[in-house]
């Protein structure tokens, strides 16, 4: 493990968080030697899985806890392209991991980490299905899962962790409180702290993202990959992927234009960038309905940062309005019912499509990170339900009338 701000090196045995100097540690590999002995036509005769890049991943065999997570499908969406301008327009599509959202990638990960370290409780804070997917992955491995959750987090996170057996707390703040929480609990009870970029493991889950774009477009990357950036670990993961797979041979040193998608209502990345800084400063009064985006200081800010200017993309924020037109519009058009995180990544492109910034023919890959159907509280403010005859229903329980 190495230190992604100082450079010192940890051993991988060694039960860790963060470096010394309050640096997320990164994982490193043996590329050299994986070179010789992993190849990659050899890759499709793995799992349907993100394991199918299990020499890249952490974990020994014997640890894995998997749901079936990753290999998640890659969809042209031509009528939704024809509407924004863009001839080859594709989605990314994560909702149909486990648990409904791409944090199932970085949970399996870790969670394996644990029952490798010996590892007995584990503790997230979490804007939502972050807990969902720690809650689900403990539960497979028999480890203890303690949430901590913002108390107007969507209704659905809150049922899976309880269902899942998490032991789980309301805050009345953002997830910043929540971690601040997670912190003592670890110094007074001994958890080990999950956060985001708070542990190496996360990480090498979510960066099989990238491995699986590339091998979805026969090892080609894309002109452009849209994300939705909140604690933007799948952006420093997909990076981390890119440089990995150019020293294993399997692609050259194009990259895709990195693009981070946030929301009016918390823009740290966004203000960053386009005050040319290296790190974030905390977004004031944080607010938007999209959940997974109300992060109001990125701990893995400079990486981000790092991966848009280095790749020669941008940050970029939507309307809650906007997002929310675009999910509906993705979904009547194409099928697919995006988190209004993923909605987000929609409106975006639409804005730099019209701006210039990228051309009609560029490939653009669309990262939806969850299913809408984890989102009744954000969709129902547009198919409001008010007739008499359905206001007491417990949970859209078929009743007499």
């Amino acid at each position: 493990m190495e230190c992604s701000l100082c450079g010192q090196k940890l051993p991988a045995t060694e039960v860790a968080n963060l470096c010394g100097c309050g640096g997320p540690l990164l994982v490193r590999y043996d590329l050299a030697t994986i070179r010789q002995r992993w190849w990659r036509r050899d890759v499709p005769n793995g799992p349907a899985s993100m394991w199918r890049y299990a020499p890249v991943l952490p974990p020994s065999p014997e640890s894995v806890v998997t749901l079936g997570e990753g290999w998640t499908p890659m969809i042209p969406v031509r009528r939704l392209g024809a509407r924004i301008g863009a001839d080859s327009l594709w989605v990314k599509d994560d909702g149909v991991n486990p648990t409904g959202s791409f944090k199932a990638r970085g949970l399996a990960c870790a969670i394996s980490m644990c029952v490798e370290l010996g590892i007995r409780k584990a503790a997230i804070p979490s804007a939502g299905n972050a807990a969902s997917a720690l809650a689900a992955y403990a539960a497979a491995a028999g480890i203890e899962a303690h949430i901590f959750m913002p108390r107007d987090v969507p209704q659905a996170n809150y049922i899976e962790c309880r269902a899942f057996g998490a032991l789980v707390t309301l805050v009345d703040g953002l997830i910043s409180d929540c971690a601040r929480l997670v912190s003592a609990g670890v110094a007074s009870h001994g958890w080990y702290d999950v956060s985001t970029l708070k542990e190496p493991y996360r990480i090498e889950g979510k960066k099989t993202m990238g491995y699986e774009v590339a091998e979805q477009f026969d090892w080609q990357l894309p002109d452009a990959i849209f994300y939705p950036t909140g604690g933007g670990v799948g952006m420093i993961g997909m990076w981390k992927a890119f440089d990995e797979m150019q020293t294993l041979g399997w692609i050259g040193a194009k990259r895709p234009k990195m693009i981070a998608v946030q929301v009016e209502g918390c823009q740290p990345v966004v203000r960053a960038f386009e005050r040319g800084e290296k790190r974030s400063e905390f977004w004031e009064n944080a607010a938007t309905v999209a959940a997974g985006l109300r992060v109001p200081k990125p701990l893995g800010d400079f990486l981000v940062l790092n991966a848009v200017r280095e790749s020669s993309g941008t940050a970029i924020a939507v309307s809650d309005d906007e997002l929310m037109t675009a999910g509906i519009q993705l979904a009547t058009d194409e099928g697919i019912f995006a988190a209004p995180e993923g909605a987000a990544c929609v409106s975006a492109a639409q804005k730099l499509i019209e701006t210039g910034f990228l051309k009609p023919t560029d490939r653009i890959v669309l990262y939806n990170t969850g299913s809408g159907l984890k989102y009744p509280e954000a969709y129902s403010t547009r198919f409001p339900r008010t007739a008499s005859t359905e206001q007491d229903k417990l949970g859209g329980l078929i009743t007499p009338r």
